[in-house]
């Protein structure tokens, strides 16, 4: 089993359209994936058609010990959602010390080899959230959008993942990808340059382009590929999703005959 928590620090950036589309990818190539819902705010779950919130979440694991399978819902085949619960924020005030961050990792060991990837959806924040996601992950994969701010939430997340080394038991995978990507824009090309420039061992081969089609499908409770099965967005993710399972980075070469160019 693979786990993968998708995070920026700054919100805006696309990781709620990126985690339920990638797990979506990802089931659809064959992997039985878990999504974990650990923003509060609940985002996941009406992307997948779900705009009655759950009695059951997340909340149950860590605060309560519950079993984590027991608290997942199924969403489309090979595919399962644990949604936050109502309480996830009481998780923020939990006292205690280091082993507070574990609760997430202890939680994992307990299922079965009936999932392949479980995906983190995680809040735009640094608090116990995030770092149960950082303990837990055997990657991080951050999306930046096509601005400064964007650059600056994944430059202090990887001054973060650097301070939460100690906790982990293995080394973090580290990937980013461009996300609301619009290669004509030019503060977009500078953006994704520095990325070049500062994180090119990190960054995916493939980036996602802003459209209009990946908001209105998230409105419709639909992934893209139920939505608009043939749209550019679709092979995008169906490609991002190689990229995270082949560990593909983009290349010099790549940009010269790419959209970023």
């Amino acid at each position: 089993m693979r786990s993968i928590a998708v995070v920026n620090q700054k919100g805006g950036v696309g990781k709620t359209t990126a985690t339920v589309n990638l797990g979506h990818a990802l089931a659809r190539a064959g992997q039985r994936v878990l999504i974990i819902d650990l923003d509060p705010q609940g985002h996941v779950g009406s992307c997948l058609g779900l705009f009655r919130p759950s009695g059951q979440g997340i909340d149950d694991v860590l605060l309560d010990g519950e079993d984590l399978m027991s608290r997942a819902l199924s969403v489309r085949d090979g595919m399962w959602l644990v949604p936050p619960g109502s309480r996830l924020v009481d998780v923020e005030k939990l006292g205690g010390g280091t082993e507070r961050a574990s609760l997430l990792a202890n939680a994992l060991d307990e299922i079965e080899d009936d999932i392949d990837v479980v995906l983190f959806d995680c809040p735009p924040s640094a608090g116990l959230l995030i770092v149960n996601a950082v303990v837990a992950a055997d990657d991080v994969v951050m999306p930046v959008a096509g601005d400064y701010l964007s650059l600056t939430g994944l430059a202090r997340f990887m001054q973060t993942i650097q301070r939460l080394q100690p906790l982990r038991r293995t080394p973090l995978r580290q990937w980013v990808f461009m996300s609301r990507f619009v290669a004509r824009r030019r503060l977009a090309r500078e953006v994704f340059d520095k990325v070049m420039e500062h994180f090119s061992p990190y960054l995916l081969a493939t980036s996602i382009s802003e459209a209009a089609a990946l908001a209105e499908c998230a409105g419709a409770g639909q992934t893209i590929f139920e939505y608009r099965e043939k749209c550019r967005s679709a092979a995008e993710f169906a490609e991002l999703a190689a990229d995270v399972l082949e560990g593909r980075i983009f290349t010099d070469e790549q940009k010269e005959t790419s959209h970023v160019a």
